[in-house]
């Protein structure tokens, strides 16, 4: 058997559970199949020798795939058509009545999942339905694991509802973010601690951490790739940063600098029991380019 019909067999050996994920993140079975053999496609151009988990390996591809679809298609604002379908039961034998029971079920739930952020919907059917560790997929949505339980969580009430709606979340996470950043101003040490989780996490990508070297003198804070803590994060942004405009970041709160109409950084939160444990600063133009950014 040569390399090719290996990778052949390899694939063809995971096509159903590939074409069931991309069918749940899509909500079509055409598109599902050609997410898969995109999927395909980039598998055939991959050297995957070192890969221990294939299967696991190839599900993050179609997971992918199919983010980018999901992505594309709100940014072109279309909707999948509904189709309803209206028999009496005695008509059709019980075999066919279960069929179309499931295709029912089927329908609402992929009613409720067109109302997530792309990124909300892949992380609640990777992990909800396929059982995938943040850990991996995170770096799928471009989120760290806790920002991504976040997305899972979110999704998770609106799929099966839950006593706060997302609307009061919201709003108490956009108080959140409004404290660290006016304790921030002012420079409230105090205030930083109270908004800011003891554990809390600091992170910025390579892009930001070169911006903020070269404009040292410019008044810009030394920014470290990773900070831990809340002291040190506290001690960081005393007394900054004073650009910082409120935006929901794909639908979460957060807030951007901007440049006119323009959007240089991101600022993501993940919020936890009314206290921050993550923070996120991107420049990234690949990141700025995915970001959904409202200004408030």
């Amino acid at each position: 058997m040569n390399d090719d019909q290996w990778l052949a067999r390899q694939f063809e050996e995971n096509r159903d559970h590939l074409r069931v994920v991309a069918q749940r993140m899509l909500g079509s079975s055409a598109e599902a199949e050609d997410a898969v053999q995109e999927a395909w496609l980039r598998f055939s151009r991959s050297d995957t020798r070192e890969v221990e988990n294939l299967g696991g390996w190839l599900t993050t591809v179609v997971a992918r795939v199919c983010l980018d679809a999901l992505r594309s298609r709100q940014l072109q604002d279309r909707s999948l058509e509904a189709q309803t379908h209206s028999v009496r039961d005695g008509e059709l034998p019980d075999a066919e009545k279960e069929l179309l029971l499931a295709d029912s079920i089927g329908a609402a739930l992929g009613a409720v999942l067109d109302a997530l952020e792309p990124a909300e919907r892949v992380a609640f059917v990777l992990h909800d339905m396929f059982d995938l560790p943040f850990e991996e997929i995170g770096p799928i949505v471009g989120r760290t694991p806790a920002a991504t339980r976040q997305l899972d969580s979110r999704a998770r009430r609106r799929v099966r509802g839950g006593p706060t709606s997302p609307d009061e979340e919201l709003r108490g996470h956009r108080e959140v973010v409004s404290a660290f950043f006016a304790a921030s101003r002012e420079g409230n040490f105090e205030a930083l601690l109270t908004v800011l989780a003891p554990n809390v996490v600091f992170r910025a990508d390579e892009q930001t951490v070169s911006a903020a070297a070269a404009n040292k003198w410019g008044g810009a804070v030394e920014l470290a790739s990773e900070l831990h803590g809340v002291r040190a994060i506290a001690a960081t942004f005393k007394g900054r940063p004073l650009g910082a405009r409120p935006a929901l970041i794909d639908g979460m709160a957060g807030a951007i600098w901007a440049q006119g109409e323009r959007t240089l950084a991101l600022w993501e939160f993940t919020i936890d029991g009314g206290q921050i444990v993550e923070i996120t600063l991107s420049m990234e133009p690949e990141r700025l380019a995915q970001a959904r950014v409202v200004t408030q």
